[in-house]
């Protein structure tokens, strides 16, 4: 398994979101696109980034100032357990209400609530479990 939030992690997450027509596939339907950076929860900046056009992950690595449509953050021991056992949608809800997932950026309410975006967010936190 790759260090997680290395520019390695990072693009082998890009090639499996690519690969994966439930997340890619299912995003490109919406024609979703957006700047989604992640790290750790008390970090002044995130780690990595990731480029998303029309669902496909075009773009991946070390955060370098981009501004972010979505910014995820957790704690190391938290990350390092959602790969082992990856969020379903109930436990992301949870992990969010309890404040062990926190965005940054982005809104989560609204994006949980619309199917089209929840399941593909969903299932790519478990690709990072493939990596």
């Amino acid at each position: 398994m790759a260090q997680i939030f290395t520019d390695e992690w990072i693009n082998a997450l890009k090639d499996a979101w690519n690969e994966d027509p439930e997340v890619s596939g299912k995003l490109a339907e919406i024609n979703f696109n957006s700047v989604i950076t992640c790290g750790f929860k008390d970090d002044d900046k995130p780690l990595c980034v990731f480029v998303v056009e029309n669902g496909k992950a075009v773009s991946a690595g070390l955060y370098n100032g981009e501004t972010a449509d979505w910014d995820m953050r957790a704690t190391p021991e938290n990350w390092d357990k959602w790969i082992k056992k990856p969020l379903t949608m109930t436990s992301m809800g949870m992990a969010f209400a309890t404040g062990k997932l926190k965005f940054v950026e982005g809104d989560f309410k609204a994006m949980i609530k619309n199917p089209s975006m929840a399941v593909p967010f969903v299932k790519s936190f478990g690709l990072m479990a493939k990596i």
